[in-house]
């Protein structure tokens, strides 16, 4: 047992993969992508109305009811 413990003492844990960056880098970066996808769903935003009048035109031809067959 003395043997298994003397070889445990003298090796040392070395971590074969470093890191790059920090740690903190990481998730700065991935709240970046985060944040530039929010303003891209968001440019999305209120699309329809902005052709507020094809959109009507659209529906006097078509009966009125946008959602009548579904």
């Amino acid at each position: 047992m003395s043997l298994v413990t003397a070889i445990l003492a003298e090796t040392e844990t070395v971590n074969a993969r470093e890191l790059p960056i920090e740690p903190f880098f990481y998730g700065l970066i991935a709240f970046s992508i985060f944040i530039v996808l929010a303003f891209v769903a968001a440019s999305y935003r209120d699309v329809a109305n902005r052709h507020r009048a094809k959109a009507e035109a659209y529906a006097a031809r078509h009966g009125g009811d946008a959602h009548a067959g579904h």
